[in-house]
Parts: C-alpha cells; structure tokens; sequence
C-alpha cells in the first residue's frame, strides 16, 4: 500500500516542508507497519515528489507533473500534499480524477471548500480561511458592526500569496450579513503609503 508525498523537498519556509514533516511520515509508517491490527495484509510504504522549482518555492507546474509521475509509476492509495495553494489546486484536481483521497496541512484558500467536484476527495488538516471568515462575521455581530468593513492587506502576486487568501475568507463570508458593505485596499512593498491612508480614510466611513 503505497503513500505519495508531493512537498517541497528543502524549503523550510514552508512549514509542510519534507525535513519537517518527512520524519512524522516515516514514524506513522513504521508504527503502521509495526501493529497487524491497523492494516492486516498490507504493508504501506511511502514515495517522494518535489513540489518546488529551482528556486525552492511552491510550483504549480512542478507539483502536477510529480504527481502523475507517482501516480503512473506507484499507482498510490492516497496523496499527502501539496501544502500551498497554488499546487495543492491542481494536484486535488488530478487526485478526484483518479478518484484518490488527498490530505494536506495547507490548502486553507475558500475554494477547496467546494466538495462538490474538483475538491471532493481532498481533506485540510490545518485551518482554513474560512474559518477565518466566519469568525469575522461573529466578531461583526457581537460589537455590532452592521455597516461597513474594510480589508486592507499586503500582496505581492508571487509565491502562495498568503494575505490575499486570508482575507478573501472574510471578504467572501462577510457580506452574509444584511447590508454590510465590504471593500478592500490592497498595497504592496514600495507603494504609496499617503494613498494607502487616504484610501482608508475614504472606504472605512
């Protein structure tokens, strides 16, 4: 019974990385293997694909094409992984194809939510942002913020985008309550911070 892994192999930013995780997997699989009870007739074993790119950061090109590789040559049980979003999105959508399950710790943008189709097989062990979301919403009506909410977060359209995905949990969850008015000011490193507070000033009344 094999387990695929898709991570990134070195990049300790991530904290889905292999050298953080890699010794977890290998503790589950030993003490699965260790105890008839758990899996009788089968042992598991678990094989290794690179989510990353050169440069180390999650690629949603390298991550899919790892992915059928395991899949084509190991024919896995279930996929461990990708963490980030951006290769978690199509790796899940390969993985309900194949009709595999798939588990990550990442995968927290609001999209995954959709169990419906592309997502159906995949399970997020962590949080999710619309977690987030929903919790905006009960700090909304506890202090009775009925009118208007404003996000201001800071994207670079590189890497996993962290903030944009956070905030779109509460810009999506927001606006189910009655009449509230949710807009966004976005900025980045080396931007105009004078229009950034007049944006503020203008969006948040």
């Amino acid at each position: 019974l094999t387990l695929a892994v898709v991570l990134p192999e070195r990049n300790l930013t991530y904290p889905w990385a292999w050298p953080r995780v890699g010794p977890a997997v290998g503790l589950a699989v030993s003490t699965v293997n260790s105890r008839s009870d758990f899996l009788p007739g089968f042992t598991l074993r678990w094989v290794f694909g690179n989510s990353e790119d050169r440069h180390g950061i999650c690629s949603e090109m390298a991550a899919p094409l790892a992915a059928v590789d395991l899949q084509l040559a190991h024919h896995p049980a279930a996929f461990l992984g990708p963490g980030c979003v951006y290769t978690a999105a199509p790796v899940a959508r390969f993985t309900t194809h194949w009709r595999l399950p798939l588990v990550t710790a990442g995968a927290e943008a609001h999209g995954f939510d959709d169990k419906r189709e592309q997502f159906g097989l995949t399970t997020r062990a962590g949080p999710s942002h619309r977690k987030l979301g929903e919790l905006g919403v009960q700090l909304h009506r506890r202090f009775n913020w009925t009118r208007r909410a404003l996000l201001v977060y800071w994207d670079e359209k590189v890497d996993d985008r962290p903030y944009f995905f956070a905030a779109e949990g509460l810009y999506v969850q927001l606006p189910t309550l009655r009449n509230l008015t949710v807009m966004d000011v976005v900025f980045r490193d080396g931007g105009n911070f004078s229009f950034i507070i007049q944006e503020i000033k203008q969006k948040g009344r």
